[in-house]
């Protein structure tokens, strides 16, 4: 039975996925038959692959000195719905771009708009830092205050992705959220290569300068498909 191991590559991280290809080894034979996911399993998988993307994108585009913002409201500027929050920051996030091109410089984010069960609004957003974007930001922002910490590093973002991409299903203090992330935001394409058993894979293998993450690790059977799979993440002693 045949596996396939894709290799994401970058500048301080290697992700690691390793699971049976749905095949059996030779051209023309069946495929497995599959178990009907559960409602459950749909929405666990939907949000690991919420995380997942942001990660990547994280890791792909992002700097420990770039900046992770709040955006809070005033009591009095805060929107009745979501769609009212989502037009505040599509003119907010206008004029930022319009000031870093400007600069020219190619403004990057990702963002999830929050709203907690007790009516409080509030965005979070990571993006790219130029000079000047504190002042950018504070400019561009009418409706309340902005908080600029320097992105949070450890596991390579894995946290970072976790959190912004919350919903009321992860974070019970909240009532509803919305994820975005800029189109310019680009995964590389993995490096893949297919085995014909699992036994090729018993052991991780570590390149030297990296460590594996023991936070990322998962590993076991496919509730679904019934077969193996790991997942892992290989990080860079030394930041590039």
């Amino acid at each position: 039975m045949a596996y396939k191991k894709k290799t994401y590559k970058f500048q301080n991280a290697i992700e690691v996925e390793e699971y049976h290809t749905g095949r059996y080894g030779a051209p023309g034979q069946k495929r497995l038959k599959r178990a009907k996911p559960t409602p459950e399993q749909i929405e666990r998988r939907n949000q690991y692959n919420r995380e997942k993307m942001a990660r990547r994108k994280l890791r792909a585009h992002f700097r420990a000195n770039d900046y992770f913002t709040d955006l809070t409201y005033r009591r009095d500027a805060r929107p009745p719905d979501m769609e009212t929050a989502k037009d505040h920051f599509k003119k907010f996030i206008r004029e930022v771009r319009k000031e870093y091109k400007k600069r020219g410089h190619e403004l990057k984010w990702i963002r999830n708009i929050e709203v907690g069960t007790k009516n409080g609004w509030h965005i979070h957003i990571v993006l790219n830092r130029i000079p000047d974007t504190d002042l950018i930001l504070s400019r561009a922002w009418v409706w309340g205050k902005v908080v600029n910490e320097l992105l949070y590093e450890k596991g390579e973002f894995s946290r970072l992705a976790a959190y912004i991409t919350k919903t009321p299903k992860t974070d019970p203090r909240l009532r509803e959220s919305s994820y975005s992330a800029s189109r310019n935001l680009p995964i590389p394409e993995p490096e893949e290569k297919v085995y014909l058993s699992w036994k090729h894979w018993k052991k991780i293998r570590i390149p030297v300068g990296y460590y594996l993450d023991q936070d990322s690790l998962r590993e076991g059977i496919n509730p679904v498909t019934g077969y193996q799979y790991r997942i892992y993440s290989l990080l860079r002693h030394r930041r590039d």
